[in-house]
């Protein structure tokens, strides 16, 4: 078998699609975000970057900055091991019991990345229920569904925040089965909300545990920033909340925070938390500053709130497809892969603007969009650029606006 040649036909596949992924090499300027130096076929310049997970640019905060500097100094560069091998720094734990502070939960958990805490936790306690059953969000996202693939227990789909689906598929579970509801709170593609307090009433009343990811949610909503969750008066009424230090707290690292007895299970028995290196102390240490500045500061969640709306505007006084959104996220629907691409090829090249084309899996075919994501850094003079290229580009690719 020519492998090769196999595995290139499948790649030449994906490009014929218009849904071959290229990496954007970039390099961002410390403290002075949106702005990245870009290594785009080996032509360097300076763009402005829209589409990044670094919501609140704590990733640039100097208060974050300092206290990875001054742990590099204090601990050295890796963590040494595993959790249980040498690997569980003073900072980590100070970290998990912030997190769990946040989450008004008794205890929490790091792991690597929130897919990896996904993956593990899912996956681990429904493997352990008696007889369980899965029931999942239809927009849930990979890490989720790898987490329910592995546990290798029943799942049922419901409707994308339909709580009247749900409740017909719990309905037919019998009382004795363990029953596991996964949904998020922000979907990060659509900037839409979960129904969590209907979710909750339906987990009260056929006895199911709840299972909250709020990776997009943690640092931006509620007053301390613990997420939707937090925001609505609903922490209490969620089992498991799975959160990210990756997005608005800008590090690294995923976490869970729930009872001493489902962290210690997942603890003991998750192979991809037993048997993964512990992050290393700096990161550790500059993700905890993140998490105890944003829960006494609101200035970065309130400036964040007003650029996404303002650029909402902007979009839809031009006339773009800006799709609802009820949160950050600012999706404008282009519809087709192909030309996805082009519209950010060519805001690259021509105006020094970098937004990454969403394509199918990450979305369903025919709903190709750009998600943009506004900081608190992005000014009123970035967004008129934004919307002028916008439109410049709808005109010469001949693409559908808003009705």
């Amino acid at each position: 078998m020519d492998y090769e040649a196999y595995f290139a036909d499948k790649i030449n596949d994906l490009k014929k699609e218009g849904r071959y992924r290229i990496f954007a090499e970039l390099a961002r300027h410390a403290g002075e975000f949106p702005f990245a130096t870009s290594f785009a076929a080996e032509n360097q310049r300076d763009v402005v970057i829209w589409c990044s997970n670094d919501y609140l640019c704590m990733g640039q905060h100097p208060i974050v900055l300092d206290a990875m500097q001054s742990a590099i100094a204090a601990y050295g560069a890796g963590a040494g091991g595993t959790r249980n091998i040498a690997g569980t720094s003073h900072p980590l734990v100070q970290l998990e019991r912030e997190l769990a502070d946040l989450h008004n939960k008794p205890a929490a958990l790091m792991f690597t990345s929130g897919y990896v805490a996904n993956l593990a936790l899912i996956s681990t306690l429904a493997s352990m229920l008696p007889d369980c059953v899965i029931l999942s969000d239809a927009m849930n996202h990979a890490s989720m569904i790898e987490g329910v693939r592995h546990s290798r227990v029943e799942k049922r789909i419901f409707r994308h925040n339909d709580p009247a689906h749900l409740e017909e598929l719990l309905s037919d579970i019998g009382p004795e089965r363990g029953k596991f509801i996964l949904f998020e709170s922000v979907y990060s593609m659509d900037g839409d909300i979960a129904p969590i307090a209907e979710f909750c009433d339906l987990a009260d009343k056929y006895g199911a545990l709840t299972y909250l990811d709020e990776v997009h949610a943690v640092g931006l909503y509620g007053p301390r920033g613990g997420g939707v969750a937090e925001a609505r008066g609903l922490m209490d009424r969620i089992t498991i909340i799975n959160g990210t230090l990756a997005k608005a707290f800008g590090v690294l690292g995923g976490y869970i925070a729930s009872t001493p007895a489902i962290i210690d299970a997942v603890r003991s028995f998750a192979s991809s938390f037993i048997f993964t290196t512990a992050l290393p102390p700096a990161l550790l240490a500059g993700a905890l500053a993140s998490v105890r500045h944003l829960k006494f500061s609101s200035t970065e969640r309130e400036r964040h709130q007003e650029r996404a709306a303002a650029l909402k505007g902007l979009l839809q006084e031009a006339g773009l497809p800006v799709m609802p959104s009820e949160t950050h996220i600012v999706p404008v629907l282009v519809g087709d892969p192909v030309k996805c691409r082009q519209v950010t090829d060519s805001l690259l090249t021509d105006y020094g603007i970098y937004i990454q084309p969403i394509n199918y899996p990450t979305v369903p075919r025919g709903t190709e969009r750009l998600r943009i994501t506004p900081s608190p850094r992005h000014t009123d003079a970035m967004m008129s650029d934004l919307v002028t290229a916008l439109s410049k580009i709808w005109n010469e690719l001949e693409i559908k606006r808003a009705a």
